[in-house]
């Protein structure tokens, strides 16, 4: 009896140690790379929620940028949230701020953070080189997190040696409106990682969903599509980009149509994520390359951020 006992007791040890070593990571402290209209909205919604943040990017002048955008956002959040109580609102500006301190060392900063969200050039030579070197850096429970929205998690991943702490985590634009979060699994993303980033989600006031390491995961696998097949119904002279529009929003419902959409998102960004699904699948038609796209982009006619796309814009 003795002997069942003490078989017992090691058994409870070891799943007690078992379970402790798997405990999922409360993210308490974010370190944000690049400062562009992505990074700054997670910035800004981690901030708000009460966690502490390091936002980075190479330079003081595009930090400078980005905190004076956060805070624009901040000031049109507060005016909805705080409408009955101005001064309230006003703290809450100011204390969300408080809680974001700027780098431009990524090393630097990410020795006690607890979760690092990258959110720099669609470029997967450059995001291997920063994950590589933020790997030696990082401590060992750090989990790293990619927001791309067209490469595959895995192939940045295997430039770090915590392939199990490392997922997609992809955020939508604008960032502090837009409740969906991809959670994004790779084969090697161990359960404490994945689980971490959907509590982290949760924490933000997200709405997190899961895929494995597909490609454009869900949203994009079925959006972009779509917009590729609205360019192509133009191309063939089917109907006018006006009627696609007009016809998307009255008769789907949706709230914008897919040229609006495009010009919205960017020609650039569209173009950049079709190349690489028609690189890795050429023979599939819904990745085939669109001329009409092509030329924009070739014109630097990249959309709204720059006055022209399929529209006009003053």
């Amino acid at each position: 009896m003795a002997f069942v006992t003490r078989q017992l007791m090691r058994s409870v040890s070891s799943s007690s140690t078992a379970s402790a070593s798997a405990k999922k990571i409360i993210v308490k402290h974010v370190t944000v790379i690049g400062g562009g209209l992505m990074g700054a909205g997670i910035a800004q919604v981690a901030a708000a929620t009460g966690h502490t943040v390091v936002l980075v990017d190479q330079t003081e002048d595009i930090l400078a940028k980005s905190k004076k955008g956060i805070e624009e956002s901040l000031r049109k959040v507060a005016k909805k949230k705080f409408a009955e109580n101005p001064k309230a609102g006003d703290e809450f500006v100011e204390k969300t701020l408080s809680t974001i301190v700027t780098s431009t060392d990524a090393a630097s900063v990410v020795h006690s953070t607890d979760l690092v969200v990258e959110a720099i050039v669609e470029n997967l030579k450059v995001k291997n080189e920063l994950f590589k070197r933020l790997d030696k850096f990082a401590a060992e429970h750090t989990i790293f997190a990619s927001n791309t929205s067209s490469l595959q998690i895995t192939s940045i991943a295997n430039a770090t040696t915590r392939q199990d702490r490392f997922a997609g985590l992809h955020f939508f634009n604008p960032v502090p409106v837009m409740k969906l979060v991809e959670v994004i699994k790779t084969p090697m993303t161990s359960q404490k990682t994945f689980e971490s980033l959907v509590d982290f989600s949760k924490a933000l006031g997200k709405h997190p969903v899961s895929c494995k390491d597909t490609p454009g995961f869900i949203v994009n696998r079925l959006l972009v599509p779509y917009l590729m097949e609205a360019i192509r119904l133009y191309e063939r002279g089917d109907a006018s980009k006006e009627d696609i529009d007009t016809a998307m929003k009255l008769g789907a419902g949706y709230p914008m149509g897919p040229f609006e959409l495009l010009d919205y998102v960017g020609l650039d960004t569209t173009k950049f994520i079709v190349d690489g699904w028609h690189e890795m699948d050429a023979e599939n038609p819904l990745h085939q390359p669109s001329p009409s796209l092509n030329k924009l982009v070739a014109e630097n006619k990249f959309g709204k951020k720059t006055g022209e796309g399929f529209y006009k814009y003053k």
